[in-house]
């Protein structure tokens, strides 16, 4: 039960801080400073934590490449459609794809109940975007999403590996501090030193994003120690649901019958993860 309220308080943190991101004047400035802001503080965590086991750094480069092109794909999803669409198939396109890995590849036995659960949760968080018919012009931001779910459900993998071999703020630290610092030099040269110099409230904003996501990302990576890889990464997801609320109350986005639906369908798979 620890577990349960743990992760779902990840998602709610998480959703806030997309929609934080989202909600930018400048996407990508306001991107870059999120992660400027989470490398500062992932270097104080290294300061405090040390090296991590010299058989990890493959973990800790490979969690931080796949961060970048998660935010590269986050960025180009937001900027192609809508909040209440792209978040969830990015969020929802992962659970089923680490419940695949974990099963077939890493070899981790799921209960008949959670397995349900995880389908039902990624069923339902997928119908939250397709239930309103996207046509042919919307097919660029839902590539892009699928890819960026891709992305979630490789680093996913990647950090229920890593936490299980050093401690969770080791390996905090220095996947922040890497991915921290990298973001802001990538968008630097690919839009000059000018894109950072943005008003003193959304470098405030951008600090406060960083410190929403570190906690989020923290949050998960201990449940990870404590739970199966599939079912943490159904938890998470559960975050679409709080995604699409913030989307309609914050950004005049549709909700709708349908769309309640589907989250009553995620909420069910909930419970069935939550029961075994």
């Amino acid at each position: 039960m620890l577990v349960l309220v743990v992760v779902l308080a990840a998602a709610v943190l998480h959703a806030t801080w997309n929609a934080m991101a989202h909600g930018a004047v400048d996407r990508v400035a306001g991107l870059a400073l999120f992660e400027l802001a989470a490398g500062v503080i992932g270097l104080v965590l290294v300061l405090v934590q040390g090296l991590p086991p010299a058989d990890t750094w493959g973990y800790i480069a490979a969690s931080a490449v796949l961060h970048l092109a998660y935010l590269g794909g986050l960025l180009a999803s937001y900027e192609l459609g809508q909040f209440s669409q792209m978040y969830p198939l990015a969020r929802g396109t992962s659970p089923w794809v680490v419940a695949v890995v974990s099963v077939v590849v890493l070899q981790q036995t799921l209960a008949p109940g959670v397995l349900v659960g995880v389908l039902l949760v990624s069923a339902g968080l997928i119908g939250l975007v397709f239930i309103g018919r996207p046509g042919r012009r919307q097919v660029p931001a839902l590539a892009a999403a699928m890819g960026t779910g891709l992305t979630i459900a490789a680093y996913t993998v990647v950090d229920g590996l890593a936490v299980r071999q050093m401690p969770v703020l080791t390996y905090m630290g220095w996947v922040f501090m890497l991915q921290g610092f990298a973001m802001p030099l990538l968008v630097i040269a690919w839009r000059g030193p000018s894109v950072l110099r943005l008003p003193r409230g959304a470098v405030l904003s951008a600090l406060g994003g960083s410190l929403v996501s570190m906690v989020a990302y923290g949050l998960v990576l201990w449940a990870q120690t404590r739970g199966t890889l599939a079912a943490v990464a159904a938890l998470r997801e559960t975050s679409i649901i709080f995604g699409a609320v913030i989307g309609a109350v914050f950004f005049g986005e549709r909700f709708g019958p349908r769309r309640a639906i589907a989250a009553a369908v995620v909420v069910a798979g909930i419970v069935l993860i939550s029961l075994e």
